[in-house]
């Protein structure tokens, strides 16, 4: 209904923001990552929004890019993630990183975000697959081979944060070994 809104941002309030359109009012519920990317208060800002109706409400939720718009509309598709928990989800992680969980099926990735128990992660990977994962290969530039996934596990579980490794993974060749290829990150990240 609402896909669109235009207008001057006059409050900001974590996850909430006030956008004034030509005298209206809008109270729209924004992730994280659009949040730190909005204008100073007073400046004019566009968000693609997503209008929800429930019984006791009418919500909006505001999105910087459309594919953060399309990542919330496939998550609360899914039985037991409403609205809040999509928001949380694109709060903890940003579209390319679910995507990445996604399409390697890493629910450790997922439970880090709050609210996100084992079950609902492993209830994402498995609803979600072949839907946001499939996209992968455009959003890294390549697919991910099975030795760099291995390697990007056993970075994560090293105690690595997901930059840290996926940025050892990127300085990798291509074609390297699982072995030989976490003792090159390794040395690249002890730099």
């Amino acid at each position: 209904m609402i896909g669109k809104l235009t207008g001057t941002l006059l409050e900001k309030n974590p996850p909430e923001v006030l956008l004034d359109c030509h005298g209206v009012g809008y109270e729209v519920n924004v992730p994280m990552s659009t949040f730190y990317n909005l204008p100073a208060v007073g400046e004019r800002v566009s968000l693609l929004t997503q209008f929800i109706v429930r019984e006791d409400a009418q919500l909006l939720y505001g999105f910087a890019t459309a594919s953060e718009r399309q990542a919330f509309r496939e998550l609360i598709k899914i039985s037991g993630v409403g609205p809040r928990t999509a928001l949380s989800i694109l709060s903890g992680m940003g579209v390319s990183d679910l995507a990445q969980a996604i399409s390697l099926q890493e629910a450790g990735r997922l439970v880090k975000v709050p609210g996100i128990g084992k079950k609902t992660a492993e209830r994402l990977l498995l609803e979600l697959k072949g839907k946001l994962g499939a996209d992968m290969g455009a959003v890294h530039g390549a697919a991910t081979s099975d030795a760099q996934a291995d390697i990007l596990q056993a970075l994560l579980a090293l105690g690595y944060s997901d930059k840290e490794a996926a940025a050892a993974l990127k300085a990798l060749p291509a074609e390297v070994g699982v072995s030989e290829g976490i003792k090159l990150a390794l040395k690249a990240l002890a730099k």
